[in-house]
């Protein structure tokens, strides 16, 4: 039986690159498509109903969702190619931890920096930073924080600098000054095709984020 995939994502998500990294790392062929947030498609609302949210990965017709979710059951079910998880049971608790510690704290704590000013910016900023130089710190001198190779919390992290030219120019302040560890470690990881091909050009995503601000009367 032929494997019929789907992916239900919106373009600037960095939820739904991770998963488009771990396809394309697995080389895997699926229909892309792109919703509209404002008017939700009902396959959407169907393949999602808890959270109504991207991405949705629909495999042979049956939905995962969760983008953390999705890319450790495609490893799981792709796990001939590229693997993504640890073999060893406690790194992938360590490799599961800093995955979570990226959900929780990264996403809100960068959208602070755009959508924010004064003094609840500048603490937004400070944060932002204090947690990629923790992520720095777990990374050390490795190429990866998989190691050698791609892992899961390189492909769940990489998503967030298309949107670090967006940060910058609102926050007005500099990763690369801050952390040039995230920096260099971001620029290997773009030598893989399967990273260079998914992240969206970092001005558009800025042309995103200025619209947003215009809808919230920032700007």
């Amino acid at each position: 039986m032929a494997e019929e995939l789907i992916l239900l994502d919106f373009w600037p998500s960095m939820f739904g690159i991770r998963v488009r990294i771990a396809l394309a790392e697995k080389g895997l062929k699926y229909e892309y498509r792109d919703e509209d947030l404002k008017n939700k498609s009902p396959l959407l609302l169907q393949m999602n109903p808890v959270h109504k949210k991207i991405p949705v990965l629909i495999h042979n017709g049956k939905p995962i969702c969760e983008s953390a979710i999705i890319v450790e059951y495609i490893d799981e079910v792709w796990h001939d190619k590229s693997p993504l998880l640890p073999s060893d049971p406690y790194q992938r608790s360590q490799a599961r931890f800093w995955v979570d510690f990226i959900d929780k704290k990264l996403y809100d704590t960068g959208r602070r920096t755009w959508t924010t000013t004064g003094e609840e910016q500048e603490t937004a900023m400070k944060e932002f930073i204090e947690i990629l130089k923790l992520l720095e710190e777990q990374l050390g001198d490795k190429a990866f924080f998989g190691g050698d190779t791609l892992g899961i919390v390189d492909v769940s992290l990489i998503g967030y600098t298309c949107w670090f030219y967006s940060y910058e120019t609102l926050g007005n302040f500099n990763i690369g000054a801050e952390c040039p560890k995230i920096i260099g470690w971001a620029e290997r990881c773009s030598n893989n095709e399967s990273v260079s091909k998914t992240l969206p050009d970092s001005k558009k995503v800025f042309g995103f984020v200025q619209e947003l601000r215009k809808k919230f009367g920032l700007e």
